[in-house]
């Protein structure tokens, strides 16, 4: 690829970036512009991801083949010839003016993140340099990981064109976007003050940590069995084609390192496969749900954690009526869409909880009967 559409590729992704740093930079003071940027950063992350999913859900992730740009060009319209080409010989193939734009766009997007977390690390470098290490809420290296983070990110995105869809690459690429996510959400928790936590309210420290993992195993099961077009294995509920226990192939279904619906050995994908990986992330789901819900009960006992508590219930219900409607309604696109934005908003919430239980500032009995005062900014 020349310079001259790295070029193009670099300013598109700073003018999708413009519009998100123009709201920022109308926040009054240094203090409000950093944490806005924070926030407005994880937003755009979490749009990001819900674009991923509507790029993965229309079989568009090859409507560029290649990386970065399309056919070596910034937009599809440069390509339009090659664009052109592909849909003549294929109408419905992996490469159409409708499915290059959507890649593309999501593309454009991901840089615009690129950008925020680089001007996020610019700020806080800057802020930490000016006052010689004393404000310690702009402690550098965590937005510093971020950008390692987000170049790691965009090195999955373009392995996921390379290797042609290969469901584990996706599958990461899923999961790695989800971490950048939660690490945002994290940063975010850090930039506002909290109510106080009671001891009680602390205990669910390690608890939290594990509906987190729990939460990553199910979002990465979720991702194989929609990396791997398994969403309609399974046509019917409760049952599965029938039975409680189906046909299942789990040796093929769960072998990692194979191209999209092959076998490792170089064999079609059997279906018996894909009823396996759908199951699987099925019936998980209900230990998953079961979690949480009891996490978000012992949240709501107290009023540090009470609105991420209720939250975390109205989101988990949403999970659980959308995931049945992909079934129940043969998988429409919106509600698949908005099935993942579900995911990504628990591990948003999680995190959450995860850093207010560590984090927020003592309740009256744990502070020996004193005022509890909010959490300083940067108390991590």
């Amino acid at each position: 690829m020349n310079a001259t559409t790295l070029i193009e590729l670099g300013l598109t992704g700073l003018l999708v970036a413009l519009i998100p740093l123009s709201l920022v930079w109308r926040a009054q003071g240094f203090d409000n512009k950093y944490r806005k940027l924070v926030w407005v950063t994880m937003f755009f992350t979490f749009d990001l991801i819900m674009f991923g999913a509507f790029t993965r859900l229309t079989d568009s992730g090859l409507g560029c083949p290649d990386w970065p740009g399309c056919y070596n060009h910034s937009n599809p319209l440069l390509a339009h010839a090659h664009i052109n080409a592909a849909q003549e010989a294929m109408p419905t193939g992996p490469v159409t003016w409708g499915k290059a734009w959507i890649e593309m766009t999501h593309r454009y997007f991901a840089m615009a993140v690129g950008v925020l977390i680089i001007a996020l690390m610019a700020m806080a470098w800057r802020r930490w340099i000016k006052s010689k290490g004393a404000e310690r809420q702009y402690r550098p290296w965590f937005p510093t990981a971020l950008l390692g983070f987000v170049c790691l990110q965009g090195a999955f995105g373009a392995w996921t064109v390379t290797m042609k869809l290969q469901p584990v690459i996706v599958t990461l690429h899923l999961l790695l976007g989800l971490t950048l996510l939660a690490m945002l959400a994290w940063l975010a928790a850090r930039q506002n003050p909290h109510l106080p936590v009671a001891p009680s309210g602390r205990a669910l420290v390690w608890p939290a940590t594990i509906g987190l993992a729990l939460l990553t195993l199910q979002i990465a099961l979720g991702g194989w069995v929609s990396t791997n077009y398994a969403a309609l294995a399974c046509t019917d509920f409760p049952l599965c084609n029938g039975k409680l226990v189906p046909d299942m192939d789990f040796e093929h279904g769960f072998t990692l390192w194979r191209h999209l619906g092959m076998t490792a050995d170089g064999d079609f994908l059997p279906f018996q496969a894909l009823t396996a990986i759908h199951w699987v992330h099925r019936s998980f789901a209900f230990v998953v749900i079961l979690y949480v819900v009891w996490l978000a009960h012992k949240a709501l006992r107290d009023e540090g954690l009470r609105k991420t508590g209720r939250w975390l219930l109205i989101i988990v219900g949403l999970q659980l009526v959308t995931g049945l409607a992909t079934i129940y309604l043969s998988w429409p696109l919106a509600i698949a869409v908005v099935h993942n934005g579900g995911a990504a908003l628990l591990v948003m919430l999680l995190v959450m909880l995860n850093y207010k239980a560590r984090y927020a500032p003592a309740g009256i009995a744990e502070a020996d009967s004193q005022p509890a005062v909010a959490a300083p900014l940067g108390s991590v």
